[in-house]
């Protein structure tokens, strides 16, 4: 081999080094982009994540959904240990450590987390740190809805999926378990106004479609229910519950358990009525249909106020 043809193979080599660098780095980028950023001052599911993923690393903090010092000196403290930058907010590459591999079999507060990402899309699992095949289920399900590898293994993928930024797990809850009634329902017209009639069955499980405080309802026209005052400004309305879980003025987050749906108040069978008040009565249908698809749904100011009932 020549000189000159030796340093045009090496040149060459160089070139094809640089390229693959250009190809792969934009690549990881998009990935670290879909975790979400969590601080101090963040409430909701996704702060429990946080918190039970810590105590899963050792880090003794309660689980309250709500992102205070408490927490914040927790992730710091994982932060310094894993020789991260030590800000106290949960980014990609505090999400890259905190997060577990978890899988049927496996238990603990990993798996308690995973539950509680899974819940905030409406699977409806018991939060108790065991996984079985519920859960199991819940997450081939997920994955399946996802376009993901569909092995029932929560590992990296599916985490970042399940909390990430635009998933619906961040910030949004289905109103009931996604398996109790399909995506047709969602879109169905209410009877004289805007609202939604979900027709499920006494103790079907009830949850917050977002953060916000539960004010509870008891009369004759809605029977027990609730007004989630959101952190949007928005009021979501409950009805016709069997049963409360949440008491009057609790600080909750999406997917917290509200109550079982029933057949109280002004009702001619069981079914859960939601509506959603943003300086007019707006329809739920576009809202829900969204997290159901796995987006962010439009602010309850920009929902229609007509186009769904009769």
């Amino acid at each position: 081999m020549t000189g000159r043809l030796r340093r045009c193979l090496v040149l060459l080599a160089v070139v094809a080094a640089a390229v693959s660098v250009m190809v792969v780095a934009p690549a990881q980028s998009a990935s670290a982009a879909g975790w979400p950023v969590v601080a101090q001052g963040a409430t909701g599911s996704t702060v429990s994540v946080v918190q039970r993923l810590l105590r899963a690393r050792g880090h003794g903090v309660d689980v309250d959904g709500a992102f205070g010092p408490a927490t914040r000196g927790a992730v710091v403290n994982f932060q310094s240990s894993r020789g991260f930058t030590a800000d106290g907010i949960v980014g990609a590459q505090t999400w890259g450590g905190l997060i577990v591999t978890v899988r049927q079999g496996d238990s603990g507060e990993a798996v308690a987390a995973a539950q509680t990402a899974l819940n905030a899309h409406g699977y409806g699992l018991a939060v108790d740190g065991a996984f079985g095949p519920g859960t199991a289920s819940a997450a081939r399900s997920f994955q399946s809805a996802r376009g993901l590898g569909v092995d029932g293994i929560v590992g990296p993928q599916t985490w970042q999926s399940l909390v990430g930024s635009g998933s619906g797990g961040g910030g949004f809850s289905l109103p009931i378990p996604r398996g109790a009634l399909g995506r047709g329902y969602y879109d169905d017209p209410h009877h004289d106004y805007p609202a939604l009639d979900l027709p499920v069955g006494t103790g079907t499980q009830v949850y917050a479609v977002r953060s916000g405080v539960a004010g509870t309802i008891n009369n004759s026209r809605c029977g027990l229910g609730y007004a989630l005052t959101g952190d949007d400004g928005a009021t979501y309305y409950y009805c016709h519950l069997s049963r409360h879980n949440v008491g009057n003025g609790a600080r909750v987050g999406p997917g917290t358990l509200l109550g079982w749906s029933g057949s109280t108040g002004n009702s001619t069978g069981p079914h859960l009525h939601i509506e959603i008040y943003a300086g007019a009565g707006r329809c739920p249908q576009p809202f829900l249909l969204a997290i159901y698809d796995g987006g962010s749904p439009p602010a309850a100011s920009n929902l229609p106020t007509s186009g769904c009932f009769y």
